[in-house]
């Protein structure tokens, strides 16, 4: 029960830390690439006779031609620095909650040591493992020791091992999951708000040529280019989410499956050793 506690203490500290850590860092964000966008892309040296607004970008200037894209363009910045915020944050917790050494290693090792009675030694080598994993088999350790020191039949042990195998594993869980809602939601929105910047800037293009009277080809041109970068930009994000999103949720997998692997070697172990 100790250790039951100690992990909903941890929990819950993770828990508050994190509410407090996602909207900060959305907002920090937002802050930094409005920032970038205003006073690094839109500096009067990026563009021809120093005018961010009238003037054309210096030929081959980058950052100039990004402030010509529009506003939308500060919002893709800050969107793109959240993805990889929440990308280096996951890759961090998920690299933590998988511990010390190789996950599948582990988990061959402390199969073997429960089928072969050695739970003394499987316990000493979850210690060391550390990691979501290891926490859930030790719980599931501890519980084991219990229901095979009060002698209970293998129906209402079995049930009783599952059971704090899943208290366990909810207890893992939510910090392994936490964040992912972010960057899923980058995958969905990242293009959708690059189209949106395209279409209006295309909208401001085509009313300026409207409003000039005579058909300027290179105006429009110029116009179109300027337009499309939001759909690129918002191309990238997107691209870059989807690939954090399946890089983590193939990680979170493989320890699931790992704590599964374990959990039915216990419940093989206790109908061995309790005849």
């Amino acid at each position: 029960m100790a250790n039951v506690n100690e992990n909903v203490e941890k929990t819950s500290t993770s828990s508050k830390g994190s509410k407090i850590f996602a909207p900060l860092t959305i907002i920090l964000c937002l802050v930094i690439g409005f920032s970038l966008f205003n006073f690094v892309m839109g500096n009067p040296d990026n563009f021809e006779n120093g005018d961010p607004v009238n003037g054309h970008p210096i030929d081959g200037n980058f950052l100039g031609l990004m402030y010509k894209g529009g506003n939308v363009i500060a919002l893709l910045i800050s969107m793109l620095l959240m993805t990889i915020v929440f990308g280096i944050e996951r890759f961090l917790a998920i690299s933590k909650a998988s511990g010390k050494g190789n996950v599948d290693k582990f988990v061959i090792e402390v199969k073997s040591l429960i089928l072969q009675g050695k739970f003394d030694e499987a316990r000493a080598a979850c210690d060391e493992q550390k990691g979501s994993v290891a926490n859930v088999i030790n719980a599931a350790l501890v519980k084991f020791s219990e229901v095979k020191r009060d002698g209970l039949d293998n129906d209402k042990a079995a049930e009783m091992i599952q059971k704090e195998i899943e208290e366990a594993t909810t207890l893992e869980m939510p910090m392994l999951q936490q964040n992912m809602v972010i960057i899923s939601t980058m995958v969905s929105i990242g293009t959708l708000v690059g189209l949106l910047g395209t279409v209006s800037g295309m909208i401001k293009a085509f009313a300026g040529l409207a409003a000039a009277g005579a058909p300027d080809q290179a105006a429009l041109a110029n116009g179109i280019s300027e337009a499309l970068l939001n759909t690129a930009t918002g191309i990238g994000i997107s691209t870059l989410a989807i690939v954090f999103y399946n890089f983590f949720t193939s990680k979170i997998d493989k320890l699931t499956y790992g704590i599964d692997e374990a959990a039915f070697s216990l419940a093989q172990a206790y109908r061995k050793f309790s005849k």
